[in-house]
């Protein structure tokens, strides 16, 4: 059975009580709305969700935050959603959940929200772990692209719902563009997000690689490594205009031998040409008669 506590008589948002806890509600909000209640549940009746967008727990961080439970309790309850009469799924908290199993506590206090909507609870889980910058770059892009793909939402709903600009939703979907190796970078925060909008502006994922290597190396700074880029694009653009200088010339070479078979052969002659230097000409004919005179050309040029 479910043990109400009282209510904590403060607002807690954004509150950051160190050991990586904090909590993302405000308690004013929860008494008016009649939405949210606070309960001491037991352990064995909650349940994590498939969906948390926090894919990875680090063990050495979760062992220390044992250690802050072990010592000072849970301040800040974990919040949940009652999905049947002994059954809670985490929205956010699993972290203090799977700490708090460490240590061996069979209850723990948690915020019971009333939720029934899959994608309100992904949502929440996303909004609060964003706020508290919880969650690595890809696991952030990833949650972005699980709700616009299993929701069918815009990056403009996005943008409204997660309090973030439509920009930002963009740039975390570029980042799962970027070579594996790169977003494995990402995820183990070994690369920061200034590094990869860096990358991005590179559009050989080769290059990206060789560019990443060299961040690793030399410790590239964010402003080297946008310097870098402006080069490589910068070179790129040169070279295009080197290729459609000769292509041009090729071009007027071609349109003159054009003519002039047209000119010889009183047709209007076709003469296609690939990048590879491979082609065909084509000379045009109406009837067999002018079949012949065209034969009658070549053999005079056998001659």
């Amino acid at each position: 059975m479910a043990k109400k506590r009282n209510a904590l008589g403060m607002n807690v948002s954004n509150l950051d009580l160190g050991g990586g806890i904090s909590a993302i509600i405000n308690m004013d909000d929860a008494k008016t709305s009649g939405s949210l209640s606070m309960n001491e549940i037991e352990i064995s009746k909650i349940e994590a969700n498939a969906n948390n967008p926090r894919t990875e727990f680090d063990e050495e961080k979760l062992s220390e935050l044992a250690d802050s439970i072990r010592a000072h309790g849970i301040i800040v309850p974990i919040t949940l959603r009652k999905i049947s009469e002994d059954k809670y799924q985490i929205i956010s908290g699993e972290r203090r959940f799977r700490a708090s199993k460490l240590v061996g506590l069979t209850s723990i206090p948690a915020y019971i929200r009333n939720v029934d909507d899959e994608k309100d609870v992904e949502e929440m889980a996303l909004i609060e772990n964003i706020q508290r910058t919880d969650l690595n770059a890809i696991e952030i892009a990833l949650s972005f692209r699980n709700l616009s793909e299993k929701y069918n939402q815009t990056q403009e709903e996005l943008s409204k719902k997660v309090g973030k600009k439509r920009e930002t939703i963009s740039n975390y979907l570029r980042l799962l563009k970027l070579p594996a190796n790169i977003q494995v970078a990402l995820k183990n925060k070994t690369l920061d997000m200034g590094h990869a909008r860096a990358l991005l502006a590179i559009n050989d994922p080769v290059k990206q690689i060789e560019v990443f290597d060299l961040i690793v190396k030399e410790k590239l700074s964010v402003r080297e490594v946008e310097e870098i880029a402006r080069k490589m694009k910068d070179g790129a653009i040169a070279e295009q205009k080197k290729t459609r200088k000769n292509n041009d010339a090729v071009n007027e070479e071609y349109d003159v031998l054009r003519k002039e078979l047209s000119s010889y052969f009183k047709k209007q002659v076709q003469l296609k040409v690939n990048g590879k230097g491979k082609g065909a000409i084509t000379i045009p004919f109406s009837n067999t008669e002018e079949l012949e005179d065209i034969m009658a050309i070549l053999d005079k040029l056998k001659q």
